[in-house]
């Protein structure tokens, strides 16, 4: 069964020069180990796209339950530089919560509403 992240985990972004940082944080311990497995390098890639132009880096942090990623190539050269509406990396965050992730029905019940989503939440539509 598949779930947007947004139901096991938050996230908070931000940026260094033209790298977007998302840090992402399970809500229960018990799933640090199933985001570590669903959110790979290449999911995490494939999920943005174009809008990543450079490598996708992810660092570990068992203690906290918690993955980060830097997305090289994702700020259109960065914060002073950049004509992008977000040029700080800021709302690669909300993007990366509606990833959706294979997890099994025991979790998707746990986890049932934790998140929040817009009542207009569409899997299908492309992250902009």
């Amino acid at each position: 069964m598949k779930i947007p992240l947004v139901h096991l985990a938050h996230t908070r972004s931000g940026d260094k020069g033209d790298t977007a940082n998302v840090g992402v944080i399970a809500y229960d311990p018990e799933d640090y180990e199933l985001l570590r497995g669903a959110l790979t390098v290449e999911a995490v890639k494939a999920h943005f796209g174009d809008l990543v132009e450079g490598e996708v880096e992810r660092f570990e942090l068992p203690r906290l339950h918690a993955l980060n990623f830097l997305l090289h190539g994702a700020l259109g050269g960065g914060g002073t530089v950049s004509l992008m509406t977000d040029a700080q990396g800021k709302v690669f965050s909300t993007a990366l919560l509606r990833m959706e992730i294979e997890v099994p029905e025991a979790v998707a019940e746990r986890a049932q509403g934790r998140g929040r989503t817009p009542s207009n939440y569409d899997p299908t539509t492309p992250v902009p």
